[in-house]
């Protein structure tokens, strides 16, 4: 997919220089320097997001974080340890404050203390899930980059952010705990689910064709 990104862009590139050279050029150089200056100010909030990771280490803040959301998460990743939960605690409220700066290096943080062996466990593919559809009580972030680039309300965002990503955790949480319940005695945990939907998947695909 990146091959064919690049190889369209290039000759968009050539066909644009070939027939509209005026054009071309500054277009050319002002997406240089906007993305330039983009990747600034997003370097700077990431920054800005760390150093409050540090400061919340060092203040106790993440443990005082760990405490209030201990029962839910203990809840939804269970026999886990401490760390583990002290650090799904920080990056499940990072994300909900729209900290992803924050919760990106504590959710590898507890991916680490999670890890069991060579496969991803049921409850490390629901803390990735979580991540990828957290719910956003604050989506301070892309508050930030909507002011950034010159937008008027730059908080008019809030409702329809946490609204669909209520739904998008809640229906990710409920996937993952249907699929995770073990169908029989061997066969148990969510990849193992999947190892036997894929299965079922390519057998009726393949009784089609031969229909066909």
């Amino acid at each position: 997919m990146n091959v064919a990104f690049t190889a369209l862009t290039l000759v968009s590139l050539v066909i644009l220089t070939v027939t509209a050279p005026a054009t071309a050029f500054p277009v050319m150089i002002d997406g240089v320097r906007n993305a330039i200056v983009l990747a600034l100010k997003l370097a700077a909030i990431y920054a800005v997001w760390l150093s409050v990771l540090q400061m919340a280490e060092a203040t106790g803040l993440d443990k005082k974080l760990s405490r209030l959301l201990r029962p839910v998460v203990v809840r939804l990743f269970k026999k886990e340890s401490d760390e583990a939960y002290d650090w799904i605690s920080v990056n499940l409220a990072a994300n909900m404050l729209g900290m992803g700066g924050v919760a990106t290096p504590a959710g590898i943080r507890a991916m680490s203390a999670m890890e069991r062996g060579e496969r991803a466990t049921d409850n490390m593919i629901l803390l990735l899930v979580i991540n990828a559809t957290s719910i956003q009580l604050i989506p301070a972030t892309v508050i930030a980059i909507r002011a950034a680039a010159g937008s008027e309300n730059a908080a008019s965002v809030f409702l329809p952010t946490l609204i669909s990503t209520t739904i998008s955790t809640a229906s990710g949480v409920l996937l993952c705990k249907a699929l995770s319940l073990p169908s029989n005695a061997k066969n148990k945990g969510l990849s193992s689910d999947f190892h036997a939907i894929k299965p079922s998947i390519c057998k009726n695909h393949k009784a089609r064709s031969l229909k066909k």
